[in-house]
């Protein structure tokens, strides 16, 4: 499973009440389909198995670690608005919270513990543990500019 994407982290951390965080884990869509299937060989194949596993909610009202997390995120917040005088829309970041070093360390925080909770599915289905090194930007900064296709580590990326 690759790294999760500043997005994820975004949902969780911007809204004012903490969203309901259910993860999940799918485990046989390439069975079906699988992104190397090209024409004419593009419809799914029928008579495969696929799941689709739930795990508890770790937002919401509970206590964990995405209300710690929301709660740094709302001071780092507080702390730009009162640097800058004007009012943000809804959505919109200014360059300290896109860039500044404690926001993007904070939104690597949120998606590496999103992504912890859905590998503890992972392991509850018997799987053996991912290399750690796959969760991490690094990792696939290293595979160049290819966006999209099979890379070198045999996994298969599609931008959508």
């Amino acid at each position: 499973m690759r790294y999760f994407k500043w997005g994820v982290a975004r949902l969780i951390l911007e809204p004012e009440v903490c969203p309901d965080i259910i993860p999940m884990w799918i485990e046989g869509n390439d069975q079906i389909m699988h992104e190397s299937r090209t024409w004419p060989r593009f419809v799914p194949r029928v008579s495969k198995k696929c799941g689709v596993w739930f795990g508890e909610n770790v937002g919401g009202d509970g206590n964990t670690v995405f209300h710690e997390l929301r709660k740094k995120w709302q001071k780092l917040v507080a702390n730009s608005m009162s640097k800058n005088e004007e009012e943000m829309e809804v959505g919109v970041l200014n360059n300290e919270l896109k860039y500044g070093k404690e926001a993007i360390e904070l939104r690597e925080e949120c998606t590496r513990q999103i992504r912890g909770e859905i590998l503890k599915i992972r392991r509850l289905r018997g799987l053996p543990d991912e290399d750690p090194k796959d969760g991490l930007v690094g990792t696939w900064r290293e595979e160049g500019r290819k966006r999209e296709g099979k890379m070198e580590d045999g996994s298969w990326v599609k931008d959508t």
